[in-house]
Protein backbone atom coordinates (compact mmCIF):
# COMPACT_ATOMS: atom_id res chain seq x y z
CA UNK A 1 0.00 0.00 0.00
CA UNK A 2 1.43 3.37 -1.01
CA UNK A 3 0.47 6.84 -0.08
CA UNK A 4 1.66 10.37 -0.79
CA UNK A 5 3.70 11.68 2.12
CA UNK A 6 3.91 15.49 2.20
CA UNK A 7 7.39 16.98 2.50
CA UNK A 8 8.18 17.75 6.09
CA UNK A 9 8.07 21.35 7.19
CA UNK A 10 11.43 22.99 7.82
CA UNK A 11 10.00 24.28 11.07
CA UNK A 12 9.75 20.74 12.41
CA UNK A 13 12.75 19.00 10.96
CA UNK A 14 15.14 21.66 9.73
CA UNK A 15 14.31 20.91 6.09
CA UNK A 16 13.39 23.45 3.46
CA UNK A 17 10.82 23.10 0.72
CA UNK A 18 11.95 21.54 -2.56
CA UNK A 19 11.72 24.81 -4.50
CA UNK A 20 13.94 26.58 -2.02
CA UNK A 21 16.57 23.85 -2.32
CA UNK A 22 16.83 24.16 -6.09
CA UNK A 23 19.97 25.86 -7.38
CA UNK A 24 19.56 28.93 -9.52
CA UNK A 25 21.72 29.32 -12.60
CA UNK A 26 22.73 32.60 -14.21
CA UNK A 27 23.76 31.82 -17.79
CA UNK A 28 24.33 35.51 -18.56
CA UNK A 29 26.71 36.07 -15.63
CA UNK A 30 30.25 36.78 -16.76
CA UNK A 31 32.74 36.71 -13.89
CA UNK A 32 35.27 38.55 -16.05
CA UNK A 33 33.01 41.59 -16.08
CA UNK A 34 33.17 42.02 -12.31
CA UNK A 35 35.43 44.43 -10.49
CA UNK A 36 36.94 41.44 -8.75
CA UNK A 37 38.16 39.88 -11.98
CA UNK A 38 39.29 43.21 -13.44
CA UNK A 39 41.41 43.71 -10.33
CA UNK A 40 42.90 40.24 -10.77
CA UNK A 41 43.85 41.08 -14.34
CA UNK A 42 45.25 44.50 -13.32
CA UNK A 43 47.62 42.85 -10.82
CA UNK A 44 49.21 40.88 -13.62
CA UNK A 45 50.23 44.11 -15.35
CA UNK A 46 52.02 45.57 -12.33
CA UNK A 47 55.83 45.43 -12.23
CA UNK A 48 57.73 43.58 -9.49
CA UNK A 49 61.09 45.31 -9.75
CA UNK A 50 60.58 47.39 -6.62
CA UNK A 51 59.81 44.32 -4.54
CA UNK A 52 62.82 42.42 -5.95
CA UNK A 53 65.05 45.41 -5.22
CA UNK A 54 63.78 45.57 -1.65
CA UNK A 55 64.38 41.84 -1.15
CA UNK A 56 67.97 42.18 -2.34
CA UNK A 57 68.49 45.24 -0.13
CA UNK A 58 67.18 43.26 2.85
CA UNK A 59 69.72 40.49 2.19
CA UNK A 60 72.55 43.00 1.75
CA UNK A 61 71.66 44.90 4.93
CA UNK A 62 70.42 42.01 7.09
CA UNK A 63 72.63 39.06 6.05
CA UNK A 64 71.33 36.03 4.15
CA UNK A 65 69.17 33.69 6.21
CA UNK A 66 70.34 30.52 7.95
CA UNK A 67 71.01 27.32 6.01
CA UNK A 68 67.69 25.76 7.08
CA UNK A 69 65.68 28.57 5.44
CA UNK A 70 64.33 27.34 2.09
CA UNK A 71 63.19 30.79 0.88
CA UNK A 72 66.53 32.43 0.12
CA UNK A 73 64.98 35.91 -0.03
CA UNK A 74 64.61 35.85 3.79
CA UNK A 75 67.47 37.64 5.62
CA UNK A 76 68.75 36.93 9.13
CA UNK A 77 67.76 40.37 10.46
CA UNK A 78 64.34 41.78 9.56
CA UNK A 79 64.54 44.54 6.98
CA UNK A 80 61.78 46.06 4.86
CA UNK A 81 58.11 45.07 4.84
CA UNK A 82 58.32 41.53 6.22
CA UNK A 83 57.57 40.20 8.71
CA UNK A 84 54.85 42.72 9.52
CA UNK A 85 55.30 42.24 13.27
CA UNK A 86 59.05 42.94 13.25
CA UNK A 87 61.34 45.81 12.40
CA UNK A 88 61.44 49.53 13.14
CA UNK A 89 58.14 51.07 12.15
CA UNK A 90 58.38 54.04 9.88
CA UNK A 91 55.16 54.76 8.01
CA UNK A 92 54.46 51.71 5.84
CA UNK A 93 58.09 50.74 6.60
CA UNK A 94 59.18 53.35 4.07
CA UNK A 95 62.84 54.45 4.16
CA UNK A 96 63.65 56.74 7.07
CA UNK A 97 65.38 59.88 5.80
CA UNK A 98 67.84 60.77 8.52
CA UNK A 99 69.03 63.83 6.63
CA UNK A 100 65.84 65.73 5.76
CA UNK A 101 67.70 67.50 2.95
CA UNK A 102 67.24 64.27 1.01
CA UNK A 103 63.41 64.28 0.97
CA UNK A 104 63.40 65.75 -2.53
CA UNK A 105 64.60 62.38 -3.85
CA UNK A 106 61.12 60.98 -3.14
CA UNK A 107 57.65 61.56 -4.58
CA UNK A 108 56.08 61.96 -1.13
CA UNK A 109 57.34 62.40 2.41
CA UNK A 110 55.57 61.57 5.66
CA UNK A 111 56.03 64.13 8.44
CA UNK A 112 54.98 63.34 12.00
CA UNK A 113 53.58 66.24 14.01
CA UNK A 114 53.30 65.03 17.62
CA UNK A 115 51.39 67.96 19.05
CA UNK A 116 48.28 68.22 21.21
CA UNK A 117 48.66 71.54 23.01
CA UNK A 118 45.78 72.86 20.92
CA UNK A 119 43.41 70.30 22.44
CA UNK A 120 40.46 71.61 24.44
CA UNK A 121 39.19 68.33 25.92
CA UNK A 122 40.97 64.95 25.56
CA UNK A 123 44.75 65.11 25.01
CA UNK A 124 46.76 62.27 23.51
CA UNK A 125 47.13 63.15 19.84
CA UNK A 126 50.82 63.86 20.39
CA UNK A 127 51.07 60.07 20.19
CA UNK A 128 49.14 59.99 16.91
CA UNK A 129 52.15 59.76 14.56
CA UNK A 130 53.63 56.99 16.69
CA UNK A 131 50.36 55.04 16.72
CA UNK A 132 49.76 55.45 12.99
CA UNK A 133 53.27 54.33 12.12
CA UNK A 134 53.05 51.31 14.40
CA UNK A 135 49.85 49.90 12.92
CA UNK A 136 50.89 50.83 9.37
CA UNK A 137 53.16 47.76 9.55
CA UNK A 138 49.98 45.73 9.00
CA UNK A 139 49.62 47.09 5.47
CA UNK A 140 51.22 46.20 2.17
CA UNK A 141 51.79 48.81 -0.57
CA UNK A 142 49.40 46.97 -2.92
CA UNK A 143 45.67 47.69 -3.25
CA UNK A 144 43.63 44.99 -4.95
CA UNK A 145 40.63 47.07 -6.06
CA UNK A 146 42.67 49.98 -7.39
CA UNK A 147 45.23 47.74 -9.07
CA UNK A 148 47.97 49.93 -7.59
CA UNK A 149 51.27 49.01 -5.95
CA UNK A 150 52.82 52.06 -4.28
CA UNK A 151 56.20 50.36 -3.99
CA UNK A 152 56.32 49.86 -7.76
CA UNK A 153 54.69 53.10 -8.92
CA UNK A 154 56.04 55.81 -6.61
CA UNK A 155 58.68 56.52 -3.98
CA UNK A 156 57.80 57.29 -0.36
CA UNK A 157 59.96 58.22 2.61
CA UNK A 158 59.44 59.00 6.29
CA UNK A 159 61.09 62.25 7.39
CA UNK A 160 60.45 61.65 11.08
CA UNK A 161 58.80 64.15 13.41
CA UNK A 162 58.80 67.92 13.68
CA UNK A 163 60.32 69.05 16.99
CA UNK A 164 57.27 70.67 18.56
CA UNK A 165 57.40 72.69 21.78
CA UNK A 166 55.00 71.39 24.45
CA UNK A 167 52.62 74.02 25.84
CA UNK A 168 53.72 76.65 23.31
CA UNK A 169 51.34 76.92 20.37
CA UNK A 170 53.07 79.67 18.44
CA UNK A 171 56.60 78.28 18.58
CA UNK A 172 55.25 74.88 17.58
CA UNK A 173 53.31 76.44 14.72
CA UNK A 174 56.50 78.08 13.48
CA UNK A 175 58.36 74.77 13.65
CA UNK A 176 55.58 73.00 11.76
CA UNK A 177 55.41 75.67 9.06
CA UNK A 178 59.17 75.52 8.53
CA UNK A 179 59.14 71.74 8.28
CA UNK A 180 56.25 71.64 5.81
CA UNK A 181 57.78 74.46 3.75
CA UNK A 182 61.01 72.50 3.49
CA UNK A 183 59.32 69.33 2.25
CA UNK A 184 57.05 71.20 -0.17
CA UNK A 185 60.01 73.16 -1.54
CA UNK A 186 61.89 69.92 -2.21
CA UNK A 187 59.15 68.75 -4.57
CA UNK A 188 58.04 65.87 -2.36
CA UNK A 189 54.34 65.80 -1.50
CA UNK A 190 53.97 66.66 2.22
CA UNK A 191 51.88 64.15 4.20
CA UNK A 192 51.34 65.22 7.79
CA UNK A 193 50.42 62.84 10.60
CA UNK A 194 48.92 64.74 13.52
CA UNK A 195 48.52 65.83 16.09
CA UNK A 196 45.42 67.82 16.96
CA UNK A 197 43.63 69.91 14.36
CA UNK A 198 45.31 73.17 15.34
CA UNK A 199 48.16 72.02 13.06
CA UNK A 200 45.93 72.67 10.04
CA UNK A 201 46.85 76.35 10.05
CA UNK A 202 50.67 76.02 10.18
CA UNK A 203 50.59 73.13 7.69
CA UNK A 204 48.65 75.13 5.11
CA UNK A 205 50.84 78.14 5.85
CA UNK A 206 53.91 76.01 5.16
CA UNK A 207 52.71 75.35 1.61
CA UNK A 208 51.19 78.79 1.02
CA UNK A 209 54.52 80.44 1.96
CA UNK A 210 56.38 78.75 -0.90
CA UNK A 211 53.95 79.56 -3.69
CA UNK A 212 52.31 82.62 -5.18
CA UNK A 213 49.48 80.40 -6.42
CA UNK A 214 46.04 80.10 -4.87
CA UNK A 215 45.11 77.12 -2.69
CA UNK A 216 41.71 75.58 -1.96
CA UNK A 217 40.97 73.33 1.02
CA UNK A 218 38.73 70.26 1.32
CA UNK A 219 38.11 69.51 4.98
CA UNK A 220 36.59 66.27 6.35
CA UNK A 221 35.22 66.80 9.86
CA UNK A 222 32.21 66.84 12.17
CA UNK A 223 33.29 70.22 13.53
CA UNK A 224 33.46 73.50 11.66
CA UNK A 225 36.81 74.65 13.14
CA UNK A 226 36.68 78.23 11.88
CA UNK A 227 36.17 80.39 14.96
CA UNK A 228 38.84 83.00 15.69
CA UNK A 229 39.95 81.75 19.11
CA UNK A 230 39.03 79.18 21.73
CA UNK A 231 40.00 79.62 25.40
CA UNK A 232 41.84 82.75 24.22
CA UNK A 233 44.21 80.78 21.95
CA UNK A 234 44.46 79.44 18.39
CA UNK A 235 43.29 75.97 19.35
CA UNK A 236 42.15 72.92 17.36
CA UNK A 237 38.78 74.60 16.79
CA UNK A 238 40.31 77.55 14.91
CA UNK A 239 42.63 76.45 12.03
CA UNK A 240 40.50 77.59 9.11
CA UNK A 241 39.92 81.09 10.48
CA UNK A 242 43.67 81.66 10.32
CA UNK A 243 44.40 79.62 7.22
CA UNK A 244 41.83 81.55 5.19
CA UNK A 245 43.43 84.80 6.35
CA UNK A 246 46.50 83.90 4.30
CA UNK A 247 46.69 86.03 1.13
CA UNK A 248 46.49 83.09 -1.28
CA UNK A 249 43.94 80.95 0.62
CA UNK A 250 40.33 82.09 0.25
CA UNK A 251 37.46 81.09 2.52
CA UNK A 252 35.24 80.72 -0.54
CA UNK A 253 37.47 77.82 -1.61
CA UNK A 254 37.11 76.06 1.75
CA UNK A 255 34.79 73.05 1.42
CA UNK A 256 33.82 71.24 4.61
CA UNK A 257 32.39 67.73 4.42
CA UNK A 258 30.44 65.97 7.17
CA UNK A 259 29.91 68.91 9.54
CA UNK A 260 27.08 68.45 12.04
CA UNK A 261 25.89 67.14 15.36
CA UNK A 262 25.90 68.72 18.80
CA UNK A 263 29.52 69.88 18.95
CA UNK A 264 29.62 72.70 16.41
CA UNK A 265 30.19 76.01 18.23
CA UNK A 266 27.98 78.87 17.10
CA UNK A 267 31.04 81.14 16.95
CA UNK A 268 32.37 79.00 14.13
CA UNK A 269 29.02 78.86 12.34
CA UNK A 270 28.76 82.66 12.45
CA UNK A 271 32.29 82.98 11.01
CA UNK A 272 31.52 80.49 8.23
CA UNK A 273 28.44 82.50 7.31
CA UNK A 274 30.43 85.74 7.38
CA UNK A 275 33.20 84.35 5.18
CA UNK A 276 31.02 82.46 2.73
CA UNK A 277 32.56 79.01 3.21
CA UNK A 278 30.98 75.85 1.84
CA UNK A 279 29.50 73.18 4.11
CA UNK A 280 28.00 69.82 3.15
CA UNK A 281 26.50 67.91 6.06
CA UNK A 282 26.18 64.14 6.26
CA UNK A 283 22.52 64.55 5.31
CA UNK A 284 23.47 66.63 2.26
CA UNK A 285 25.97 64.01 1.13
CA UNK A 286 23.60 61.14 1.79
CA UNK A 287 20.87 62.82 -0.23
CA UNK A 288 22.98 63.79 -3.26
CA UNK A 289 25.28 60.75 -3.22
CA UNK A 290 29.04 60.47 -2.86
CA UNK A 291 29.88 61.09 -6.52
CA UNK A 292 27.83 64.28 -6.66
CA UNK A 293 29.22 65.50 -3.34
CA UNK A 294 32.77 64.96 -4.62
CA UNK A 295 31.94 66.78 -7.84
CA UNK A 296 30.62 69.79 -5.91
CA UNK A 297 33.55 69.78 -3.48
CA UNK A 298 36.07 69.74 -6.31
CA UNK A 299 34.27 72.45 -8.24
CA UNK A 300 34.20 74.79 -5.24
CA UNK A 301 37.70 74.06 -3.95
CA UNK A 302 39.29 74.37 -7.42
CA UNK A 303 37.38 77.48 -8.53
CA UNK A 304 40.04 80.06 -9.47
CA UNK A 305 42.72 78.12 -7.55
CA UNK A 306 45.84 76.27 -8.63
CA UNK A 307 45.99 73.46 -6.06
CA UNK A 308 43.91 71.82 -3.33
CA UNK A 309 44.93 70.78 0.18
CA UNK A 310 43.16 67.95 2.03
CA UNK A 311 42.56 68.00 5.79
CA UNK A 312 41.14 64.77 7.18
CA UNK A 313 39.95 64.74 10.78
CA UNK A 314 39.22 61.15 11.81
CA UNK A 315 36.30 62.32 13.94
CA UNK A 316 34.43 62.93 10.67
CA UNK A 317 33.57 59.25 11.02
CA UNK A 318 30.90 57.94 13.33
CA UNK A 319 32.62 57.55 16.71
CA UNK A 320 31.82 53.85 16.80
CA UNK A 321 34.55 53.40 14.18
CA UNK A 322 37.09 55.87 15.64
CA UNK A 323 37.01 55.74 19.45
CA UNK A 324 40.58 57.03 19.67
CA UNK A 325 39.93 60.70 19.01
CA UNK A 326 39.62 63.91 20.99
CA UNK A 327 36.02 64.88 20.21
CA UNK A 328 34.04 61.73 19.30
CA UNK A 329 30.61 62.37 17.79
CA UNK A 330 27.95 59.90 16.59
CA UNK A 331 26.34 60.20 13.19
CA UNK A 332 29.37 60.80 10.98
CA UNK A 333 30.59 58.99 7.88
CA UNK A 334 30.79 55.25 7.61
CA UNK A 335 34.37 54.22 6.78
CA UNK A 336 33.42 53.01 3.31
CA UNK A 337 31.71 56.34 2.54
CA UNK A 338 34.62 58.44 3.75
CA UNK A 339 37.21 56.42 1.82
CA UNK A 340 35.17 56.54 -1.38
CA UNK A 341 34.73 60.31 -1.09
CA UNK A 342 38.40 60.81 -0.25
CA UNK A 343 39.47 58.81 -3.28
CA UNK A 344 37.28 60.92 -5.53
CA UNK A 345 38.49 64.31 -4.27
CA UNK A 346 42.18 63.34 -4.31
CA UNK A 347 42.12 61.87 -7.82
CA UNK A 348 42.95 65.19 -9.59
CA UNK A 349 46.04 65.62 -7.39
CA UNK A 350 46.64 67.58 -4.18
CA UNK A 351 49.38 69.81 -2.75
CA UNK A 352 49.30 68.37 0.77
CA UNK A 353 47.45 65.99 3.08
CA UNK A 354 47.03 66.02 6.83
CA UNK A 355 45.46 63.32 9.02
CA UNK A 356 44.59 64.67 12.45
CA UNK A 357 43.03 63.84 15.82
CA UNK A 358 44.21 60.22 16.14
CA UNK A 359 44.58 59.77 19.91
CA UNK A 360 46.05 56.34 20.75
CA UNK A 361 45.42 56.58 24.53
CA UNK A 362 41.69 56.43 23.77
CA UNK A 363 41.93 53.96 20.89
CA UNK A 364 40.60 50.39 20.84
CA UNK A 365 42.66 47.69 19.11
CA UNK A 366 44.40 50.43 17.05
CA UNK A 367 41.29 50.83 14.85
CA UNK A 368 41.45 54.64 14.80
CA UNK A 369 45.15 54.66 13.98
CA UNK A 370 44.51 52.03 11.32
CA UNK A 371 41.97 54.28 9.68
CA UNK A 372 44.53 57.09 9.73
CA UNK A 373 46.86 54.81 7.76
CA UNK A 374 44.09 54.04 5.31
CA UNK A 375 43.45 57.75 4.66
CA UNK A 376 47.05 58.24 3.54
CA UNK A 377 47.32 55.15 1.33
CA UNK A 378 43.87 55.80 -0.16
CA UNK A 379 44.88 59.31 -1.20
CA UNK A 380 48.22 58.17 -2.61
CA UNK A 381 46.60 55.23 -4.39
CA UNK A 382 43.96 57.41 -6.00
CA UNK A 383 46.55 59.88 -7.31
CA UNK A 384 48.76 57.09 -8.63
CA UNK A 385 45.83 55.36 -10.30
CA UNK A 386 44.85 58.60 -12.08
CA UNK A 387 48.41 59.65 -12.92
CA UNK A 388 48.24 62.85 -10.87
CA UNK A 389 50.80 62.31 -8.13
CA UNK A 390 53.37 65.08 -8.41
CA UNK A 391 51.17 67.73 -10.01
CA UNK A 392 51.73 69.93 -6.94
CA UNK A 393 55.33 70.60 -8.00
CA UNK A 394 54.23 73.13 -10.59
CA UNK A 395 52.94 75.59 -7.97
CA UNK A 396 56.18 75.81 -5.93
CA UNK A 397 57.57 79.05 -7.33
CA UNK A 398 58.95 80.52 -4.07
CA UNK A 399 60.88 77.58 -2.60
CA UNK A 400 62.28 78.02 0.87
CA UNK A 401 65.99 77.71 1.49
CA UNK A 402 67.23 76.83 4.95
Amino acid sequence: MSRNIPERSHRRAGLVARAARERFHHPDFDARGTQGWKSIEAEGKLPESGWRKEQQWALDMGLPGSESIVDKSIPTFARGELPHFAGINTFLKAPYVENVRDVGKYDAAVIGIPFDSGTTYRPGTRFGPQGIRRISALYTPYNYELGVDLREQMTLCDAGDVFTIPANLEKSFDQITKGVSHVASSGALPIMLGGDHSIGFPCVRGIADVTSKRIGIIHFDRHIDIQEKDLDERMHTTPWYWATNLPNVSATNLVQLGIGGWQVPRYGVAEARKRGTNVLTIADIEQMGLEKAAEIALELAWKDTDAVYISFDVDSLDCGFVPGTGWPEPGGFLPREALKLLGLVTAPGICGLEVVEVSPPYDTSDITALFGVRVVVEALGSMVAHGNLGKHKSIIDKPASF
